[in-house]
């Protein structure tokens, strides 16, 4: 195969004229990694282009590359570093974040994303090797797909166990990813459509328990009897679910199974640790929400460049809270196609079904999340459909459905609904 040397790819990198380069930017401060997009475009040896929307200016010479940039407040940042293959490595100078009139050096890299293939859309078989028992903002992303790519994959269940029944991961939730989608940046919203979830094997696992919030006070004394694990089989041909091994009462128990995604995230923001895979967040994340199912479109706040997707905890039927700690679990495969809404921000994960709009509210106490549900809805009305708070009002008051998805993490979650055939104003986005 032949290779070109670092000059030589320096020229390909920015041989054509105007030829926009993306580029993911770290810079390292104080021992604390902080992302950002890059774009640069060449001409000649002049570079132009914006970081994080702020304007740049610059020039090569050989391998060396110096740009900076001025932010909305009027603050300098400057960029020295040298090119190599795809990657970039420098000093950046910025001001201090405490002091502004004091500058501070920092080491910095870029690593170029790949240009988007010509043609349409691609689809692309990813098959993980290793799951994330956190929603990562650090995490080497597995595959760099962009807006209306398709994606299929396989989840492992809960416990960390594949669709043969090998243990793969740890348990608490292990998931797929991060997939980097190209153009997502803080402040737009990522779109994930769910073409395709299939169970892949023939169990699942949960328990005979009941979630303490959910439990009264009077059976307190009964609780050593709950706990047990309990086996489900999968009947996929039919999609049933029935007891693998039934009490007398339950022997002719069976239930139509309805494949969901319990875990759908992206990285959480600045700031932010990376957080676990059991936890929740505007990010979305262990958000059990039995809405999250093949045919619905999930809407998520994008919070780092490129957004870092994950998905996993599916399980074959969850009921409303989740109330037996652990659903239906199980391994699946998995199809979505994604899209990104350009300088637009949710506050708070949506779902959009063939025919509802729901806003799922995340809190430590169901008052908090219902008031988070209830804001976030009002909000989608306003902002794309048009309407008053008043008008806000009436649809809510006479036709608003509230359920309690989640009450089995150290989060809760309520979701509020309204049936889409009532909206008969057009939709403005």
């Amino acid at each position: 195969m032949l290779k070109c040397s670092t000059l030589m790819c320096l020229s390909l990198a920015f041989g054509q004229a105007h030829a926009a380069e993306q580029w993911l930017l770290t810079a390292d401060l104080w021992g604390n990694p902080v992302y950002g997009t890059l774009t640069l475009t060449s001409k000649g040896d002049n570079l132009s282009g914006d970081i994080d929307g702020d304007k740049l200016s610059g020039h090569r010479q050989g391998t060396s590359l110096t740009f900076e940039s001025i932010d909305a407040n009027g603050a300098l940042y400057h960029y020295e570093g040298k090119m190599q293959d795809n990657t970039i490595e420098g000093i950046a100078d910025f001001p201090d974040t405490n002091h502004p009139k004091v500058r501070v050096k920092h080491a910095f890299s870029a690593r170029k994303i790949a240009t988007r293939p010509e043609g349409q859309p691609r689809r692309y078989e990813f098959m993980p090797t290793n799951y994330s028992n956190l929603f990562d903002p650090h995490r080497t992303p597995v595959l760099t797909i962009w807006p209306g790519d398709t994606v299929q994959t396989k989840t492992i269940d809960s416990g960390g166990v594949d669709e043969h029944g090998v243990t793969k991961a740890l348990f608490g939730n292990p998931q797929t990813g991060p997939f980097f989608i190209a153009t997502a940046a803080p402040g737009d919203t990522l779109v994930i459509r769910i073409n395709r979830l299939r169970l892949n094997r023939d169990y699942a696992d949960s328990l005979d328990a009941i979630v303490g919030r959910a439990l009264g006070a009077r059976f307190a004394t009964q609780a050593d009897e709950l706990g047990k694990p309990v086996r489900w089989k999968l009947d996929r041909e039919r999609g049933m679910a029935s007891l693998e091994t039934p009490t007398e009462h339950l022997k002719d128990y069976t239930i139509k199974v309805r494949p969901m995604l319990g875990g759908l995230a992206v990285a959480p923001g600045f700031g932010s640790a990376p957080v676990s895979t059991g936890d929740t967040g505007r990010f979305g994340g262990n958000m059990d929400f039995n809405k999250v199912v093949e045919g619905n479109i999930v809407y998520l706040p994008v919070q780092q460049p490129g957004a870092l997707l994950y998905l996993g905890d599916s399980h074959a039927l969850q009921g409303d809270g989740e109330t037996s700690q652990y659903a239906l679990e199980t391994s699946m495969d998995v199809e979505f196609t994604v899209d990104v809404i350009k300088a637009k921000s949710i506050a708070m994960p949506r779902v959009e079904s063939p025919a509802q709009i729901m806003v799922l509210g995340q809190a430590g106490s169901l008052d908090e999340a219902l008031r988070s549900a209830t804001t976030g809805l009002i909000q989608w009305l306003q902002l794309d459909y048009g309407l008053t708070l008043p008008e806000c009002a009436i649809l809510l008051g006479s036709a608003a459905h509230y359920s309690v998805p989640n009450l089995a993490g150290r989060s809760v979650g309520v979701a509020l609904k309204l049936d889409k055939s009532l909206l008969t104003m057009p939709r403005l986005q």
